[in-house]
């Protein structure tokens, strides 16, 4: 249940939009990290699922994201699983349930959610918007209205999200 009383306003939200065999993903992680740690809950990070054609494993990787975030343990997931970008590439769908495994999560669940495909639509659902929005590759940030792609390079990015972060955290609540 949320939180809604008048004195705490939303916190603002920081899109993600990311695919889990993604290199230039994983090397958006310490700036992830670093937006977390200074902002706590003040700013919702939510990640998004834009899986590229290019990456064979990717769909899977979404679905098994989905179910790693209804375990409780997502960002968790996310992190372990880009921390290891080669494996994926390599193992597939079989490393996606190791992973799960390793963050004692329940494996047998997470098989069954790669074959009964319970996550697709949110993964179709993101994937639209993400296209519908203008994303045209991983990982892209929207914040503020503002869309920072970050596959061509993630220089000066989180500064950027950063400012716009802070100035929607300074502004009244409607």
């Amino acid at each position: 249940m949320s939180d809604s009383s008048p004195d705490r306003p939303a916190a603002p939200v920081l899109d993600v939009w990311c695919e889990l065999q993604c290199p230039d993903c994983r090397s958006a992680l310490d700036d992830l990290r670093a937006l977390r740690a200074r902002y706590g809950d003040r700013l919702e990070l939510r990640l998004r699922h834009f899986p590229l054609e290019k990456h064979k494993h990717a769909f899977a990787g979404a679905q098994a994201a989905e179910e790693a975030f209804e375990q409780g343990q997502g960002w968790p997931y996310v992190e372990a699983v880009l921390g290891r970008v080669e494996e994926l590439d390599r193992e597939g769908e079989p490393f996606l349930v190791e992973v799960a495994g390793e963050l004692g999560l329940d494996t047998e669940e997470f098989d069954t959610a790669l074959v009964d495909g319970r996550h697709i639509l949110i993964v179709d659902a993101d994937q639209a918007e993400g296209k519908a929005i203008g994303v045209t590759g991983t990982p892209t940030y929207v914040i503020g209205g503002e869309r920072l792609d970050g596959g061509k390079s993630q220089e000066g990015l989180r500064e950027r999200i950063e400012e716009i972060a802070d100035r929607l955290l300074a502004e009244p609540s409607a």
